[in-house]
């Protein structure tokens, strides 16, 4: 059973409750929100090596904050710390695999123990990401949509401010689709398998497969999802429909069609995939790790599938409906 903190101590996930009475998945909210800033009278002012990453590679959210990590040239700027794919009876813990990195700050044997030491009554869920900081000894954020926002704008004097992907014209449009995304299709997967009554696992399937024939259409005239530029609402859906096929579809039963039955999303992925430097962040062997060994409730043996053969560097046809667009570059 998953662990949480409750006033500093371990506990069992249940003792905060999943699901509310109509056994719908309840997402518990981050709680460590402030930010990084340029602004060198912020009291976390953006400099180069004073804040950690701790992240997992099979964790969706946190591959957000790798990916814009990566596309803003933050990787000499801000260190990261790897835990191990699968989850431990402690929840995330460091350990020895190919990817993983130990905890440099405190030689932490689990993450939680991090979450301590940031605040020693904390009562909340055990995360990644999180966004640490050296100096004043504390986690500045566990919000991925904040700490790539801060990638993106607050480290531009030692990453590369050409690469915006919330430029100010489109953040109307970013905003819009990424609330849709997120309600329906990256938290969607998991309300869908962690639902805990059929009623709640049918309307969230339901909810989802609407949501990405709505995506495969908004597709078949456009690049991109806010038009011919990627911004963070291409990665925010990109780190979901890169685990669907290998996990989503089987080990959260979202399985009414695959990635790879909607030809737009499916070589829309690929054009993702393909953008320089992301096939470094996508760890397929510690997704599957991951989540078919840390769910027991659903997967009580811990067996991992062999399958399915997934090609992501298959040549996709996303040229054709923007040929002269730019691609990033690295």
């Amino acid at each position: 059973m998953q662990k949480l903190l409750k006033n500093g101590r371990l506990v069992d996930a249940a003792d905060f409750g999943n699901d509310d009475a109509l056994g719908q998945f309840l997402r518990q909210p981050s709680r460590f929100r402030s930010w990084v800033s340029a602004d060198d009278a912020s009291n976390y002012p953006a400099q180069a090596g004073r804040y950690l990453l701790y992240v997992s590679y099979a964790c969706p959210w946190a591959h957000r904050t790798l990916i814009v990590r990566r596309l803003k040239k933050l990787e000499e700027v801000i260190p990261v710390s790897v835990v191990h794919p699968v989850m431990g009876p402690e929840s995330w813990h460091f350990g020895d695999c190919d990817g993983c990195a130990a905890d440099p700050l405190f030689g932490a044997r689990q993450l939680y123990e991090v979450y301590q030491r940031a605040a020693p009554d904390y009562s909340g869920n055990v995360t990644v990401p999180v966004l640490f900081d050296r100096e004043t000894g504390t986690i500045v954020n566990n919000e991925s949509s904040e700490i790539i926002r801060m990638f993106n704008g607050a480290f531009d004097a030692f990453g590369d401010p050409a690469v915006d992907l919330y430029p100010e014209p489109l953040r109307p449009a970013i905003d819009a689709i990424t609330r849709e995304v997120y309600a329906n299709v990256n938290n969607g997967v998991y309300r869908a398998g962690f639902a805990g009554t059929q009623a709640a696992y049918e309307a969230a399937f339901d909810a989802l497969f609407a949501t990405l024939e709505r995506l495969e259409q908004r597709l078949a005239g456009q690049r991109y999802l806010v038009g011919d530029v990627i911004t963070e609402a291409d990665w925010r859906l990109f780190t979901t429909l890169v685990r669907f096929d290998a996990v989503y579809y089987l080990h959260f039963k979202c399985n009414l069609r695959r990635l790879s039955d909607y030809p737009n999303l499916w070589n829309y992925t690929r054009d993702l995939y393909q953008q320089p430097g992301i096939a470094e962040t996508v760890r397929l062997d510690h997704i599957k790790q991951h989540y078919y060994r840390s769910h027991p409730q659903l997967n009580p043996r811990g067996i991992v599938p062999k399958g399915p053969e997934l090609d992501f560097d298959r040549p996709h046809d996303r040229l054709r409906l923007a040929a002269d667009a730019p691609e990033l570059g690295m």
